[in-house]
């Protein structure tokens, strides 16, 4: 449908478990190149099989509210998958997102975007700013 209005469409993905300013900037920082914002997100069983059997916090259809609440997103996709390949494959993005963290990491789905002349973009990382590392300090805090 998109593609008729000759839109990019930009693609990132995540767990989005506990929601902090780090993923907010980097979802805005993937709207602004410009067109439809599609956000993969990991759904409950996805993010068990990555992170263990105490994740996530909350769960899919919480994770995917706080999404959708954010207007900039056009488009929220829910993946039971480890990785999000097939879901890049099915949907063929303009602009494939990652955080900057992922610099020196290969960024899975890359190589799809590449064979149809799609390009991949890092953005910017916020230090000190993962889900992961806030829950470790409120478990050590606790």
């Amino acid at each position: 449908m998109w593609r008729n209005d000759q839109n990019n469409i930009i693609f990132t993905n995540g767990c989005f478990d506990l929601i902090h300013f780090g993923h907010i900037k980097c979802l805005i920082d993937a709207k602004s190149f410009g067109g439809k914002l599609v956000v993969g997100l990991n759904s409950d069983i996805s993010i068990k099989n990555i992170k263990g059997n105490n994740r996530p916090l909350k769960d899919q259809k919480t994770r995917s509210f706080i999404l959708a609440s954010m207007e900039f997103i056009d488009a929220i996709i829910i993946f039971d998958t480890i990785t999000p390949k097939n879901l890049i494959k099915e949907i063929k993005p303009d602009i494939l997102i990652k955080g900057g963290d992922y610099k020196n990491k290969k960024i899975i789905g890359s190589d799809i975007v590449k064979e149809y002349g799609g390009i991949t973009r890092t953005v910017s990382y916020v230090n000190d700013q993962s889900s992961s590392t806030l829950i470790n300090k409120i478990s050590i805090s606790d």
